[in-house]
């Protein structure tokens, strides 16, 4: 008899092949998609882990409080990130602003005015590129953006634009109910505001054509 941790791992192996599938064929080479084995880690992350490599995290566990249509679009979602480069370079932010602090203290006790220039222009540089990457409207900027070019993804695998539009907001409002912490409870709530103007948008514009066909 087949164990149920044994039958669990089987589906979860189906389930990151099933995704890999969903990768536009230009990515399928370089992007990998992985089960993450972290504890309490978000529902997906991507981040590049080396120079020609793309990897997705996903979460199998809540993973499975989603539908598979609710899948699909959060998956594209990560693409979409992928596609238009706004995933998170490999981080060497901290590691600069630590020397350049530490180096800024250093030249403090011997008085070498040049190098606490350079070690303080270190810690300018470092910090102005750890704010631009936590900067919160701009993050949520990027989101939207791919929620828009995850709609396109899905009607290029065959989804009609309503039922893409639907997956995706029924995903977000999922994420609304089960995120506790209420700055991401937010950023969702906003990404499927935007959402709804989007989908009013495209609907808006199909009337549009209709009508100048008839």
């Amino acid at each position: 008899m087949t164990s149920y941790a044994t039958s669990s791992a089987k589906a979860e192996m189906s389930e990151l092949r099933r995704l890999k599938t969903l990768l536009p064929p230009e990515l399928q080479s370089w992007v990998m998609v992985e089960g993450t084995t972290e504890v309490n880690p978000p529902l997906l992350r991507t981040e590049e882990i080396g120079s020609d490599e793309v990897e997705v995290q996903i979460d199998l566990v809540k993973w499975e409080q989603f539908a598979l249509d609710q899948r699909n679009l959060l998956f594209w979602h990560e693409v979409a990130r992928i596609q238009n480069d706004t995933i998170p370079k490999e981080g060497w932010e901290m590691a600069a602003l630590a020397i350049g602090l530490g180096g800024a203290v250093g030249e403090l006790w011997v008085q070498d005015g040049l190098l606490l220039l350079l070690a303080l222009a270190l810690c300018g540089v470092s910090g102005w590129r750890l704010y631009q990457k936590n900067n919160g409207e701009k993050t949520l900027k990027t989101e939207i953006e791919a929620d828009e070019k995850a709609i396109a993804l899905a009607t290029r695998f065959g989804y009609t634009l309503p039922n893409a539009y639907k997956s995706l907001g029924s995903a977000l409002k999922t994420l609304v109910e089960v995120t506790p912490g209420r700055r991401q409870r937010r950023r969702y709530e906003a990404r499927l505001a935007a959402l709804k103007k989007s989908a009013a948008k495209a609907k808006a514009e199909a009337k549009s054509k209709r009508e100048s066909r008839a």
